[in-house]
């Protein structure tokens, strides 16, 4: 009988062929299907990229693929844009618990405000994100699934932004102490991070390209180094690092 088994990936940034690419991957290792793919924010809700990705050229995924928000979305025209994609990928909101196999997921987009220059207004987790969180009880949720991370944990900032104090949000840190979730995922800051805490495995993502994480539904985890080619942004990606 087959096992179900969940891709987790994180920052797309507009390069959706990756995400079939490391399907094809993983199941190729796997040697059976994946059940569906879970993307940690940063997927590319961008209008233009997604008109000619998949609409223009008419691509589609392989397998469902549901998704978070992260910060270098269009979040002006986020709403929009996640109903009018729908039929590609599934945008879950902040607080909803989603099913990964047997594991039941509690979702958080968004990230902690930084730069106006590359973190857009409207992606800043709120107070207001938490308590949708918190109006679950422990025993709903398995895991936690978010673009950002709790802040100390000792993720590693990016060099040069050493100025904006070390990486994480702070009011996430009570999501951690009201559920004690078995595991974390989380992506944004693009870099493989593993740490297990008060009973909490943390572990941080790179960019889709760089790799990905199966989880499997016996609970094991497999982290998967795996390198996609893809195109070199333009100079205003670079500068609003967006690669």
């Amino acid at each position: 009988m087959n096992r179900e088994t969940v891709l987790l990936i994180s920052d797309i940034h507009t390069n959706y062929h990756v995400i079939n690419a490391q399907i094809e991957h993983a199941e190729e290792s796997c040697g059976q299907p994946i059940s569906q793919v879970f993307v940690l924010g940063d997927f590319g809700f961008f209008g233009d990229e997604l008109h000619d990705y998949f609409r223009r050229r008419q691509n589609s995924f392989l397998r469902p693929v549901f998704c978070i928000e992260g910060n270098h979305e269009d979040h002006g025209a986020l709403q929009k844009l996640t109903a009018k994609y729908a039929d590609v990928v599934s945008h879950l909101q902040r607080g909803a618990v989603h099913s990964l196999g047997p594991w039941k997921g509690l979702c958080m987009g968004g990230a902690r405000y930084m730069d106006i220059l590359s973190t857009p207004r409207g992606c800043e987790i709120t107070a207001d994100d938490i308590d949708a969180c918190l109006a679950h009880s422990p025993d709903e949720v398995d895991l936690v699934l978010s673009h950002d991370c709790p802040k100390g944990l000792g993720v590693p900032g990016a060099l040069e932004l050493e100025y904006y104090d070390a990486p994480g949000e702070p009011l996430l840190d009570c999501l951690a102490e009201h559920f004690h979730p078995r595991w974390w995922f989380f992506g944004h800051h693009h870099r493989w991070f593993d740490l297990q805490k008060d009973g909490t495995r943390y572990m941080g993502l790179p960019q889709s390209w760089v790799g990905y994480v199966l989880l499997h539904d016996g609970g094991e985890v497999e982290i998967v180094h795996h390198a996609v080619p893809i195109e070199s942004p333009s100079w205003w990606k670079r500068m609003l690092g967006l690669r």
